[in-house]
């Protein structure tokens, strides 16, 4: 009915109905109610975005020269263990020669190294069973049978590739997101 009777003045007068005083206001009020609002919310919106000392904490850079062959180091990324693993030749061409279809997660060698980084393994030390860290980083921890990492908990081994050989443990050992700066450093996250 309102249409009708807008058309017929536009009709009628040649112009369209003039806004009244109330139109402005109500829209001055709902722009000033949602801007408000706006403003309320951000500072909670703003509280979730993780901290400085976390961002701090997103990536690590390993220096790579103290590491001998068939020895690695453990660092902390984001609060889990990161296994750096310096394999010698051997174990490299033992992990490469591992057939695929043998694995309990099946992956190839070079899916979990780097192009051109084949001696170097980085991986999450995390028993991907239970959550446990397993041992093997120490020169005088147990390895397991396949030379790699071995979790006392419930047995899982896995090899020097990080992947699953042996026991509950459903997955190989997750890969960190990292890159080589260069042949000596290597920046997890």
């Amino acid at each position: 009915m309102a249409e009708v009777a807008a058309a017929q003045t536009v009709a009628q007068h040649g112009q369209p109905p003039i806004v009244s005083k109330r139109d402005f206001l109500k829209l001055l009020t709902g722009s000033g109610a949602i801007i408000g609002t706006g403003a309320l919310v951000w500072p909670f919106i703003d509280y979730m975005n993780p901290s400085k000392d976390v961002l701090a904490l997103s990536s690590v850079e390993v220096d790579l020269t103290p590491i001998p062959a068939g020895q690695g180091i453990t660092v902390s990324w984001r609060g889990k263990p990161v296994f750096v693993r310096h394999r010698t030749p051997e174990e490299v061409k033992k992990s490469q020669d591992t057939r695929v279809s043998d694995l309990l997660d099946p992956a190839p060698d070079s899916a979990r190294v780097k192009p051109g980084h084949a001696p170097w393994v980085v991986v999450i030390g995390i028993c991907t069973h239970l959550g446990c860290i397993p041992l093997g980083n120490k020169p005088t921890d147990p390895r397991g049978d396949y030379g790699g990492w071995f979790c006392p908990c419930h047995g899982s081994q896995y090899d020097t590739a990080g992947r699953v050989r042996r026991g509950p443990a459903p997955a190989n050992l997750e890969l960190p997101t990292y890159a080589f700066e260069s042949d000596t450093k290597v920046k997890i996250g």
